[in-house]
């Protein structure tokens, strides 16, 4: 998976950075919150006001204008290329594997109630736990997988009732 970031900003402007985009970056902590970034000997006073990590959403000041941000990262981007978004996924009636992986453990069983952002499963990809949240409350109808099984990208793992 690469190391590329896709970031939006006021939902109409899209920027996209590497790890090492970022990590050339002149940034200094001045408090939790608080950066003061040096771009192109340009100064900026950075804050981040609200964050949600979950969504990967926030709110930055920047030299007292505030924007809204949202940071997708490789992961994230897969995902939504498999038609998963925010928007979409409360209509979700099945959780496709979104690459390929070993199933670490199933916390779900068939008939059982799940909310919103529970874990229904981890996927083994590339060395990394990836926790797979439910993406809407509902019940779940079947698990196409067992524990120990090898998924590739796209495959069925999750249906909802």
């Amino acid at each position: 998976m690469s190391d590329t970031y896709k970031v939006k900003v006021n939902q109409t402007h899209e920027f996209e950075f590497t790890k090492k985009d970022i990590d050339a970056t002149d940034a200094l902590s001045s408090t939790e919150n608080k950066f003061h970034v040096i771009d192109n000997h340009t100064s900026y006073h950075t804050e981040v006001i609200e964050s949600d990590f979950n969504r990967k959403a926030y709110t930055v000041r920047v030299n007292h204008t505030d924007y809204q941000v949202n940071i997708a990262d490789a992961l994230d981007m897969q995902i939504a290329a498999m038609g998963f978004s925010l928007g979409s996924s409360k209509q979700v009636n099945a959780i496709k594997a979104p690459m390929p992986g070993l199933l670490l453990d199933i916390h779900v069983e068939p008939g059982q109630e799940v909310k919103e952002d529970d874990p229904l499963l981890i996927l083994e990809a590339m060395k990394m736990e990836n926790v797979i949240l439910s993406p809407r409350e509902g019940t779940i109808k079947s698990i196409a997988i067992q524990k120990g099984d090898a998924v590739d990208k796209g495959q069925l793992l999750v249906e909802f009732e």
